[in-house]
């Protein structure tokens, strides 16, 4: 919430460059923290454990957290190659989501 009025402030008085970036990162963040509470209820639910349950929660929270910093530094700092490192983030947060997709699967109906 404090991103987004963070956001609207800075419109009111400019809109600086890199707004789109800005814009962005608020986007991810938002999805990203609703999709944090479903996956942390969905480990729970099927009961995930061992390696499976290490891919899912840290390359959740890794992908969650750095993928929009990334955006955000990246746009501040001017610093176009950092966007590279969105790829890997983006990575991380694939591989979590594939693991609780085979969770799903693997639940015996």
């Amino acid at each position: 919430m404090l991103w987004g009025m963070g956001n609207v402030a800075g419109h009111m008085v400019s809109v600086p460059p890199y707004w789109g970036q800005l814009v962005g990162a608020h986007a991810h963040f938002g999805v990203l923290g609703i999709l944090a509470v479903v996956t942390g209820l969905a480990i729970d639910h099927y009961g995930t454990s061992g390696t499976r349950r290490s891919v899912a929660v840290y390359g959740f929270v890794v992908g969650q957290w750095l993928l929009p910093g990334t955006l955000v530094v990246q746009a501040t700092l001017g610093l176009p190659q950092l966007g590279l490192l969105a790829f890997l983030w983006g990575i991380c947060l694939v591989a979590s989501m594939a693991v609780m997709s085979l969770e799903a699967l693997a639940e015996p109906a």
